[in-house]
């Protein structure tokens, strides 16, 4: 029997069905109910009366239904990492640490729930402000519909749940059609944890049928994580909703002359590569200084070389098959495009199936696929520099802006590189993939804009209100 979808408290299936299979073997997993025009059109009806009654829930109620929810998911840990592995091909060490930073998630939303704060300020900076005082708040906005993507379908979906329930705003999470079973798991324990069913609803739905609540006027905002294709094409159909963004990126590293390499190659082999390169700050572009580069790209193969590659429910497979054989056949023809090209694979580059291993490409042209789009693969490209400055301006040369990373311990470069890298995150002697669920988290450029982090998030998920007092 088909997995159904959750419309405001309701469990409904339908005749649309969508077999989930098993990427590593293609075997048969489970199956989802689509949900139909009208699900979601009950979905958003609902939420309109479900923030009647969310907005007004004190924030130590608010930390209370997120503390269950913690609760809950703690509970049903093992099962959110099966669901995870089956239905995404996530290798089990990072199914279990994406679990383990979901709990983090919402634990930090039950803490930030009470910490909603505003602020009293001073009005008299000019005469017309004298005898008046400032006062600020932050208001929830209202319906948020949640668009989560395959690759992180737990930690990722709980980064829209959590901040909602933090501030009491009714939401709606549209997964992604490729993994949709963990949310089903997430939506039970959003109802069982105690939030307002009418202010809950999860869909399964085809995202060509989604434009119907991302063009209404009870959507209040979207939040949206995919693919920059996607997430751009939806915000100018969005109209006057607020919208954020968290998409993609190809991430550049540089490893300068003064770098440990030995932490630089380490670091940089599992942020190249975890989660099969599926990954929207995964190690893409290495940029070595050139009088470092041969010993670097040495001891870097090693590592790399070390990784086992195979079956995700191995607990010791570091890389296991991407999502679908269309991805893996695309990270095979840019390679092959690349080689064709006149670029040069130093390790792996042989595709089984959905089973594409740990690839180190070098001798890349800046036009080549493999480095100037965005590969979501297990590929990482590997170039020398010559000064800091070409390779700053190598880290630029993107159309994307999400997290770069340096390896360097020459604080005036440092400083530098916070001026002048491009990207809303940089990681110091850390691979791009460093990130934590209360920093703030998001890009620029075509990365997208606003951030995630629960208490940004926040930000973004309410308004701020001014009210001025007249003392005169």
């Amino acid at each position: 029997m088909a997995q159904k979808n959750l419309i405001g408290g309701e469990w409904r299936d339908s005749n649309d069905v969508l077999e989930v299979q098993f990427p590593y073997d293609n075997t048969l997993v489970d199956s989802v109910c689509m949900a139909s025009q009208q699900d979601m059109e009950d979905a958003m009806a609902r939420a309109v009366k479900g923030f009647e009654i969310t907005r007004k829930l004190p924030s130590h109620k608010r930390s209370e239904i997120l503390q269950n929810m913690h609760r809950l998911m703690t509970e049903r840990f093992d099962e959110l990492v099966e669901a995870m592995i089956m239905e995404g091909g996530k290798n089990r060490k990072t199914a279990v640490g994406e679990t383990t930073r979901a709990l983090q998630t919402i634990f930090v939303s039950s803490e930030e729930a009470r910490r909603i704060n505003g602020e009293v300020f001073s009005i008299d900076w000019t005469p017309a402000g004298e005898n008046r005082q400032g006062f600020t708040k932050r208001a929830p906005i209202g319906t948020v519909l949640g668009i989560t993507p395959f690759n992180y379908p737990v930690n990722l979906a709980c980064h829209k749940i959590g901040p909602a329930i933090a501030v009491g705003n009714p939401i709606i999470i549209k997964p992604a059609e490729k993994t949709p079973l963990s949310s089903v798991i997430l939506a039970e324990i959003v109802l069982e944890a105690g939030y307002p069913p009418e202010a809950f609803s999860m869909l399964n739905a085809w995202g060509r049928d989604t434009e119907v609540m991302v063009t209404d006027p009870r959507i209040a905002m979207i939040s949206f994580t995919g693919s920059a294709a996607v997430g751009w094409m939806l915000k100018s159909k969005a109209g006057q909703k607020k919208v954020t963004l968290e998409l993609g990126g190809n991430a550049g590293v540089i490893v300068h002359n003064d770098a440990d390499l030995e932490l630089a190659s380490s670091q940089t082999a599992i942020g190249s590569f975890t989660n099969a390169g599926q990954n929207c700050i995964s190690v893409q572009r290495l940029l070595i200084q050139k009088d470092v580069f041969e010993e670097f790209t040495d001891i870097f193969i090693n590592k790399v070389k070390a990784l086992k590659v195979g079956d995700p429910r191995d607990a010791e497979t570091d890389i296991g098959p991407m999502i679908t054989l269309n991805d893996a056949e695309r990270a095979e023809n840019w390679v092959n495009e690349a080689t064709n090209a006149g670029a040069s694979v130093l390790y792996g580059g042989e595709r089984h199936g959905t089973m594409f291993p740990p690839t180190v490409m070098t001798k890349t042209a800046p036009d080549m696929k493999v480095v100037c789009e965005e590969v979501f693969a297990p590929i990482v490209t590997l170039a020398p520099y010559d000064t800091w400055d070409d390779a700053v301006a190598t880290i630029n040369d993107s159309p994307y802006g999400l997290q770069a990373g340096i390896f360097i311990n020459d604080m005036k470069r440092i400083m530098d590189a916070w001026d002048r890298i491009d990207v809303g995150g940089l990681q110091v002697n850390s691979a791009s993939t460093f990130r934590v669920d209360h920093m703030p988290y998001g890009g620029i450029k075509a990365s997208g804009f606003g951030r995630e982090g629960v208490k940004y998030a926040i930000e973004d998920m309410t308004e701020l209100r001014l009210m001025v007092m007249n003392l005169g």
